[in-house]
């Protein structure tokens, strides 16, 4: 059985002054019972983005009224950062990384959102990736540019390595994402004796398969996390809002750099994920980004799990 719950931590470990506000900051999880898995979703803030940023491509005289449904305001879009963290009694997994603190001053909140559930880096043993933007990849540096995660093995795709590692890949990447590429090899050549490299379908630790999910990066993969009958399946930014992502799944997104391919993705997951009931966690859905996709007459809703 399955059970979700979630908490607002503001111990005195966790709560510390929003530079700029005077007010103290409580680091949101969300928590998932998975057989042994313990499954939380802790805050790595949240970003800022112009919403041409996804909504350029798609269509204009269509889009007002499904943002209008899904309660989506003018002005900047504020999508949360949800990085998956499992304890199974002998691993400590993090799935992602965050962003540290040299992408957005509004994310960058993972080791004090680890505080609050009464962990440090060093007690960290796997990070697995989804893919390498930076508000997945880059908080995987210390001050000190060393490996924040010092014990831990860090996991990532195949396909995933090969391109972001590749030092042509900033003169073929969109010019706008030059500094991604830039940024996520500097990473990597840190990494690289760190890295155990696998491809899809693999069973990288015991109940993780990766399953692939191409599009918004070339090599991004998800992971269907299985005991027994159950399991939750951690999509990453194949899925990466709560609005047009799940009501026009086919729709082309800003976000991706295959948008063609990215779609497809989307469409082969939300259907899976809606006949099979299985809970989903995407990085950046909103309430802690657990939930389910439930089909409609013309495309998927995202359903928080209740709280």
């Amino acid at each position: 059985m399955m059970l979700t719950r979630r908490h607002f931590m503001t111990t005195a470990g966790c709560s510390i002054a929003v530079a700029g506000s005077g007010a103290n900051r409580g680091w949101a999880a969300s928590e998932i019972t998975l057989g042994q898995m313990q499954i939380q979703t802790l805050s790595d803030g949240h970003l800022s983005l112009p919403p041409d940023f996804i909504f350029g491509p798609m269509p204009k005289d269509l889009l007002p009224p499904v943002l209008k449904a899904n309660g989506i305001a003018s002005g900047p879009l504020t999508p949360e950062c949800n990085v998956t963290l499992v304890r199974d009694g002998q691993n400590v997994v993090l799935f992602d990384a965050g962003s540290g603190p040299a992408f957005q001053d509004t994310a960058g909140l993972l080791v004090d959102a680890l505080d609050a559930v009464g962990l440090v880096p060093d007690d960290v043993t796997h990070v697995v990736f989804t893919h390498c933007h930076p508000d997945h990849l880059w908080g995987v540096l210390d001050d000190f540019d060393d490996p924040l995660f010092a014990n831990a093995e860090h996991m990532m795709g195949q396909t995933e390595w090969d391109y972001w590692f590749d030092p042509e890949t900033v003169n073929t990447i969109q010019t706008e994402r030059a500094t991604m590429a830039v940024g996520a090899r500097r990473r990597l050549e840190v990494l690289e004796d760190q890295m155990t490299l696998f491809g899809a379908g693999q069973e990288i630790l015991p109940g993780v398969a990766a399953v692939a999910s191409p599009g918004h990066t070339p090599g991004h993969m998800s992971f269907e996390l299985r005991q027994g009958s159950n399991s939750v399946l951690v999509v990453g930014d194949a899925i990466g809002n709560h609005h047009v992502g799940f009501a026009r799944p086919q729709w082309h997104s800003g976000s991706d750099q295959d948008q063609v391919q990215a779609a497809d993705t989307r469409q082969m997951l939300l259907d899976r994920l809606a006949s099979e009931q299985m809970q989903l966690i995407g990085f950046h859905l909103p309430g802690g980004g657990i939930g389910r996709a439930e089909q409609t007459d013309d495309g998927y809703r995202f359903i928080p799990d209740p709280v």
